[in-house]
């Protein structure tokens, strides 16, 4: 007996299967999905096995994963997705919110992140966000990384002030001016500041630095 449930539907739909080890869970996400205008469930499995033999017998536009899994991790089976199928898009349904379970998440490649507790507009938010190749962090999930992003942010005295002066809009020879410093030194302040707030242009840096409350 195989390890997941196959369903076949035709375009225009957004296909999507589901990875969760909890039938009742998995069968009440189903019928949200189904129920939206323009998605439909192709297929269920319940661990990762089941999640691997699906795959290879019907590709979906989004994998809807749990981090809980019996034979392993979501977060581990998001990395082998997108090593294999890097078209598919993976988006995290679980009820872990600590920053590391996310932080890991993303860095193993997941399109978005939704919480269980989330409202079901939000999960369906969610498939069509990241089925669109954007990336979606439910509300919940957002304030965590916002919130311990902004605690481990430190910045010293000498970049909040030239952060300052680039909020206003100074160029590089009057803030060498303002600062008291050669501009290759605030060159060197600059390019450290563009690695904390991790930005790679001037409107970048201070739109990070403003999500961030440090201007």
């Amino acid at each position: 007996m195989p390890n997941f449930e196959l369903t076949s539907f035709h375009l225009p739909f957004i296909r999507v299967i589901i990875v969760e080890d909890h039938q009742v869970v998995a069968d009440g996400l189903e019928r949200l999905i189904n129920d939206s205008e323009n998605m439909r469930v192709i297929g269920k499995a319940y661990n990762i096995v089941g999640c691997h033999e699906l795959l290879e017998a019907a590709l979906p536009d989004v994998a809807l994963l749990d981090v809980g899994l019996p034979d392993g991790n979501g977060i581990d089976l998001c990395a082998q997705i997108k090593e294999k199928y890097p078209q598919v898009k993976v988006l995290m349904l679980t009820s872990y919110c600590e920053f590391l379970t996310i932080s890991r998440a993303l860095d193993a490649g997941v399109d978005g992140y939704v919480l269980k507790s989330s409202m079901s507009e939000e999960v369906i938010e969610g498939i069509r966000t990241v089925a669109s190749g954007g990336r979606f962090l439910c509300e919940e999930a957002n304030v965590t990384i916002r919130k311990t992003e902004r605690h481990l942010l430190e910045l010293t005295p000498r970049e909040k002030e030239l952060l300052q002066l680039i909020a206003e809009g100074k160029t590089l020879s009057e803030q060498a001016d303002k600062m008291f410093l050669g501009q290759n030194t605030i060159r060197n302040y600059r390019q450290k500041l563009n690695v904390k707030l991790n930005a790679h242009n001037t409107a970048q840096l201070l739109q990070n630095a403003k999500e961030l409350g440090v201007i």
